[in-house]
């Protein structure tokens, strides 16, 4: 099959794929909104599908990764109110790995374009720390480890980049990793109505994330400033620039 028609059969099957994704979520978006309107409503549908529980909690972590609107945090909660911190850290960061790499993997090999032109348009500001693995590895660590900052999209930016699949998902993990566990603690306290620790990792969350979300500018700039001056260096004259310059005007006189 010539190049051009594959890559054509790729964008077209891509196409079909991202519209059948988008028509299953709408379809059933009624029903999850309706799932994840309480703790207990989500609770009484995982244990109501039996042995199968843990197994649709990790599928609704997936899901959230990678097509649904849902906040991280609200999931890694409910895993805590569940299953009890360690079976709720356990299960929540199963869900992340296999959610991450399916997004990974699909924009590295599969949608690199159309991933790539959905990011060009949002026109961020960090985008240009995508040239730097070592400057966008720190960037990635930090940002994931500021709880509440939509971490899900950086998932398929990643894939754009030359990051090796080692170290994004070392990173990955590292990264979000404390913050799973402080959810699922945050859960499981408040299934056992044991609200001060749940109240005081919640604001410690919250002023993690209003600090984050105040300095991310500052955060961004610490990181693409060389590249910026880089882009503009000062135009200092050498001395051979300047010698030159002299022995020119002694000729011309």
């Amino acid at each position: 099959m010539p190049q051009t028609s594959k890559k054509v059969m790729i964008n077209i099957l891509l196409g079909l794929f991202i519209m059948l994704s988008i028509g299953l979520l709408v379809y059933y978006s009624p029903a999850i909104i309706k799932i994840m309107s309480s703790m207990d409503n989500f609770r009484a549908y995982i244990h109501s599908t039996g042995h199968w529980g843990p197994v649709m909690f990790i599928l609704f972590q997936i899901l959230q990764i990678v097509v649904a609107p849902i906040p991280g945090e609200v999931v890694q909660v409910a895993g805590g109110y569940i299953y009890g911190v360690t079976l709720g850290s356990l299960y929540t960061t199963i869900g992340l790995i296999i959610g991450s790499a399916i997004a990974f993997y699909f924009t590295r090999y599969i949608g690199r374009a159309y991933i790539s032109r959905l990011m060009q348009k949002k026109n961020n500001k960090w985008m240009s720390l995508i040239h730097d693995e070592k400057k966008f590895s720190a960037f990635l660590f930090i940002f994931f480890v500021i709880p509440g900052l939509p971490k899900d999209m950086l998932v398929f930016v990643a894939a754009l980049t030359s990051i090796s699949s080692f170290r994004f998902f070392t990173i990955l993990i590292v990264g979000r990793l404390p913050w799973i566990i402080a959810s699922t603690v945050i859960g499981s306290t408040i299934h056992m109505q044991q609200y001060t620790i749940a109240i005081i990792i919640s604001v410690i969350a919250v002023i993690g994330f209003v600090l984050g979300y105040i300095y991310r500018e500052k955060l961004v700039g610490l990181f693409s400033r060389s590249d910026r001056t880089k882009a503009n260096p000062k135009s200092i004259p050498s001395y051979s620039t300047n010698r030159e310059s002299r022995k020119i005007k002694r000729d011309t006189t």
